[in-house]
């Protein structure tokens, strides 16, 4: 049976690229029947954040991608990792148990990463370990280390890694690049998600295509059933048809502000006002007012000035629904006085 495991570090929300090795793991047990055990690699305490491993939990909620066993904390199986380097380690002069050139046990006692990951892979029954190319230089330690406990190595497979403008491993150096970033920038997890998708296991590295993401951003928005986007945005589900087209929940909620609470400014377009004053005040169907003004050559973004005080925005048709018959005709009075 395949098993696999997303390992990561307790460093705080997770990196695109890292969300990338939990997505891929995800979707190679799925397509196997196999599962997905969620280990965290916390034998580097230095590395180790508050609060680090509730963010990384949190993230994964947010992707909606779930693991079947863990989480596994490696700290809490020290002895275990202790009592293996006995076995597959040599004391040296400094107290610490080496494996030929690498360190397994430091004089203090403590596992190092390559051998915490050799051990939990082996008693875990890892079949098979998908992760980042930058890892690639430890698949024949690790394998060997796997051998020298008696067990026989998982199948190790590398993925090219997600990278920034720069031509460098995603980090916090470039911005928007953690899950929390994402969430914070509205940004939806149906399209982080989807994105990663996408990517699935790249063989070579790639650059992250923000553009790529916003595209998927605005898809998923308007994707959503109206009572989940204005539940999202936090909003009455009235105002639903003014979200759909923002790029993001940020977005959207300046699309909501604009109609609940525009700023005032003065517009001088007495002909297109009147006429739309006319057309609102005859109960004229949102989209059919929008078109009658367009045919009689009014000044459209003179009408969406007065009802949002923005030249731009949310589709002027949706504006105009949202707004009750009286507070529509209000904003427009309020500009011819």
């Amino acid at each position: 049976m395949v098993r696999v495991r997303f390992a990561p570090s307790p460093t705080g929300s997770l990196h695109l690229g890292n969300a990338l090795g939990a997505v891929a793991n995800r979707h190679f047990a799925d397509e196997h029947g196999g599962t997905l055990l969620l280990r965290i690699d916390d034998t580097d305490v230095a590395r180790t954040v508050e609060g680090g491993v509730e963010a990384i939990l949190a993230d994964l909620e947010w992707l909606g991608l779930g693991w079947d066993e863990g989480p596994v904390h490696q700290s809490e199986r020290y002895v275990r990792h202790r009592e293996a380097a006995h076995v597959a380690g040599e004391p040296d002069g400094e107290g610490a148990l080496r494996f030929g050139r690498t360190t397994l046990l430091r004089p203090d006692g403590s596992p190092t990463y390559q051998l915490a990951t050799a051990v939990d892979d082996l008693d875990f029954g890892i079949t098979h370990v998908i992760r980042g190319s930058d890892h690639r230089p430890n698949e024949a330690l690790q394998a060997d280390l796997v051998r020298a406990l008696g067990g026989e190595p998982p199948e190790y497979v590398h993925h090219g890694l997600l990278l920034g403008d720069d031509g460098r491993k995603l980090s916090k150096r470039h911005g928007a690049s953690s899950l929390a970033d994402l969430r914070q920038r509205g940004v939806p997890a149906e399209a982080v998600r989807a994105y990663l998708e996408e990517l699935g296991l790249p063989r070579h590295d790639v650059h992250l295509d923000l553009a790529r993401l916003r595209r998927l951003s605005t898809d998923a928005l308007a994707a959503l059933p109206a009572e989940e986007l204005a539940a999202r945005v936090g909003v009455l589900v009235t105002l639903a048809p003014v979200l759909r087209g923002a790029r993001d929940l940020v977005e959207a909620r300046e699309y909501a502000a604009l109609v609940l609470d525009p700023p005032a400014v003065d517009v001088d377009a007495p002909e297109t006002l009147v006429r739309a004053r006319e057309l609102a005040e005859a109960g004229v169907e949102p989209r059919e007012l929008v078109r009658e003004l367009k045919a009689v050559g009014g000044d459209l973004k003179a009408l969406r000035l007065a009802l949002t005080g923005r030249d731009r925005g949310p589709e002027l048709s949706a504006v105009v629904a949202a707004l009750p018959p009286g507070e529509l005709v209000g904003r427009i009075e309020r500009q011819l006085r």
